[in-house]
């Protein structure tokens, strides 16, 4: 049965037969969920959410009023051909949000788990957001954009298409990112500038002092040493090796766009 018998939908919500609403889901007052739209365990979604079609969301997330999700993505190229959208689990997504599906046929935007997504704001056509991130209001997030685990976009940050936000990062309000942002440090400026270590993120998240100190190490060797790029992810393996810095490491040999540096 498309509709789970313990499912509660509002008199108002509109929900094709093709669609697939799990056990204890919500559905608000005016919702309009499309075919081939599949919806998860005990998701919340409140009134006047619009779920287009090829979206799938997993179980227990909360989608406030005036959200689409599975939008066509804002991309001349697209042809209009089936691609997706994926959502995981124990996301909310705050009110008047939109995410976009894939522009390629067949492709993926994709949204992990335990996402906060706040208001007012759009995430575009085949991004890949991890898990545990913080979107805050009015951030914008163009096409092809990757965002680790548990980074957090303050408000009115614009990123440009095909940019890479690493783990742990923290980018300040009204920021433009325009490069690749390596892992667990703090932004900010108008060009994306590095400023420092995410403290805060950082202790929240359970590092310890030894962590700590060797992503100082890694970040004086990266920004304050004046070394070139390599010469300075070389010393970093060398004299400050944790799990955390490999991750850095790797990070920043991977980029495609290059690295936010001074």
């Amino acid at each position: 049965m498309p509709v789970d018998p313990s499912a509660c939908l509002a008199p108002t919500a509109r929900v094709h037969p093709a669609a697939v609403i799990g056990p204890g889901a919500l559905i608000g007052e005016f919702c309009v969920i499309e075919s081939d739209v599949a919806i998860g365990r005990d998701c919340v979604l409140e009134p006047y959410v619009y779920v287009k079609r090829w979206t799938t969301l997993g179980e227990r997330n909360a989608v406030s009023a005036g959200t689409v999700l599975g939008t066509d993505p804002l991309d001349k190229n697209f042809t209009g051909e089936r691609s997706y959208l994926r959502i995981g689990n124990d996301n909310v997504i705050r009110e008047h949000y939109t995410i976009s599906r894939g522009t390629e046929p067949e492709s993926a935007t994709e949204i992990g788990d335990g996402n906060y997504i706040m208001t007012s704001g759009h995430i575009a056509h085949n991004c890949k957001i991890g898990h545990n991130a913080v979107i805050c209001s009015c951030a914008l997030v163009a096409g092809y954009v990757e965002v680790e685990d548990q980074a957090f976009i303050s408000g009115g940050v614009v990123i440009h298409q095909f940019s890479k936000i690493g783990r742990l990062a923290m980018i300040g309000g009204n920021t433009r990112v325009n490069s690749d942002v390596p892992p667990f440090f703090l932004y900010s400026g108008f060009n994306v500038e590095a400023k420092g270590l995410n403290l805060v993120g950082l202790k929240r998240a359970g590092f310890q002092a030894p962590q700590i100190a060797a992503l100082k190490a890694a970040y004086r060797l990266l920004y304050r040493s004046g070394l070139k790029l390599e010469d300075a992810l070389r010393r970093i393996e060398s004299e400050a090796a944790t799990p955390e810095t490999a991750h850095l490491v790797a990070f920043i040999r991977q980029s495609k766009r290059g690295i936010c540096r001074e």
